[in-house]
């Protein structure tokens, strides 16, 4: 007797026998399941396909300790009802003084009431000081003498004793602590216009934007009206002279961002409007800081941050209001934890095996449902043909 060869051998582990040709039914019914079972299959697969194309981002997190590190601020607000001429920016840290050394690229825009601009040109802020807004452009009489004293009005010292622009005069009065509500009377502020521009500003709106680089410490940065200067170690601002005007601080914040933005960051302060619905509102904006670090799939990493943020707003000045300076604040601190994402490509085998999961699993399931009919119907007929027989 001769001995099975080793391809009969082989056919012995078959897991998938075939039936004969002439034994297979094949019904519309099974050729409806067939033709759905295919389309959900591509599109399972198609789905498949683009979520093993995307990239996959495990995040970490752990303390940070980077150092001398700067955080680049991005800020873009519109102020409807705050002239430019009024508007002043500064940045502090967390001890309160001023910080002077701030590498900033900040611009303000004129807006008239309708929101437009109206001018093409917007003018660089220099952080803290309000008053060159209004001395823009000026053009000064060559008539006069670079070597005047003018006088300041009563307001002279042994370290000062000559006035020759407006600001001079106002920066004599503030040492003095005299109020400086009529600029009309002084000599040099009417030859510089200085009250024609504050009139002819009062019912424009500013567009603030650009960016600021400070210090990786906690601290604040706030727009608000009046020239800011340091008294006392004391960060103060000069509303003097705007003669007890008051100012409707509603604002809208385009965009805010510590640092570069990375993909899926989300920045809570966009398209934030927040109307004052009193004068003299004073807007507090406490941010938690969050250091980041993402790794794109090419090795590039990019330092940079997110945040959280709360909002607090009060009336303050005058009548029932809290202590305070209208305006806007952001306070913002530092947390010790680092987040860092990391951008990878999705593994090849886990497509393959979720690509395999869905030929079978619909193959299979699609089987079950043909089988569920085809036994129906069948079961159907003979009831049918029983029925008429009788």
């Amino acid at each position: 007797m001769q001995s099975p060869s080793v391809l009969e051998r082989l056919r012995q582990f078959d897991a998938y026998p075939k039936t004969l040709e002439d034994f297979r039914v094949k019904t519309f019914g099974g050729a409806a399941v067939t033709l759905s079972s295919a389309v959900l299959m591509l599109i399972l697969f198609v789905s498949e396909f683009n979520y093993y194309l995307t990239k996959e981002v495990q995040p970490e997190l752990f303390v940070d300790t980077s150092k001398g590190q700067k955080i680049r601020i991005n800020v873009d607000i519109v102020f409807a009802k705050l002239p430019c001429a009024y508007l002043s920016i500064d940045a502090m840290d967390v001890s309160g003084e001023q910080q002077i050394d701030v590498d900033h690229n900040l611009f303000k825009q004129r807006l008239d009431s309708g929101g437009k601009t109206v001018d093409d040109k917007p003018e660089k802020q220099v952080l803290g000081d309000a008053s060159k807004d209004l001395a823009a452009n000026v053009t000064k009489p060559k008539e006069l003498d670079p070597n005047r004293c003018d006088s300041c009005y009563g307001a002279e010292t042994d370290d000062k004793k000559c006035c020759n622009t407006c600001e001079d005069v106002r920066e004599a009065y503030r040492k003095k602590g005299w109020a400086f509500n009529n600029p009309s009377t002084i000599q040099q502020c009417k030859r510089e216009g200085w009250s024609e521009k504050m009139s002819a500003q009062k019912n424009e709106g500013c567009r603030v934007f650009g960016y600021l680089e400070v210090n990786k410490v906690a601290g604040n940065f706030h727009f608000a009206p009046g020239k800011s200067f340091q008294q006392h170690h004391v960060h103060v601002h000069d509303l003097q002279a705007f003669g007890g005007q008051k100012f409707n601080i509603s604002h809208q914040i385009n965009h805010l961002s510590f640092g570069i933005d990375y993909p899926g960051i989300i920045n809570p302060l966009d398209a934030t409007y927040e109307s004052a619905n009193e004068e003299q509102m004073m807007f507090q904006y406490f941010v938690k800081v969050v250091p980041t670090t993402y790794t794109q799939i090419n090795g590039k990493t990019l330092h940079t941050n997110q945040f959280s943020v709360t909002k607090h707003s009060k009336t303050v000045a005058g009548g029932s209001g809290e202590s305070g300076l209208p305006g806007v604040f952001f306070m913002y601190e530092l947390s010790p934890m680092m987040v860092k994402y990391t951008e990878r490509q999705r593994s090849f085998m886990h497509f393959l095996t979720g690509v395999c999961a869905i030929i079978g699993g619909v193959f299979t399931v699609a089987g079950l449902i043909d089988g569920m009919i085809y036994h129906s119907a069948r079961a159907i007929q003979k009831k049918i043909d029983l029925g008429k027989a009788s």
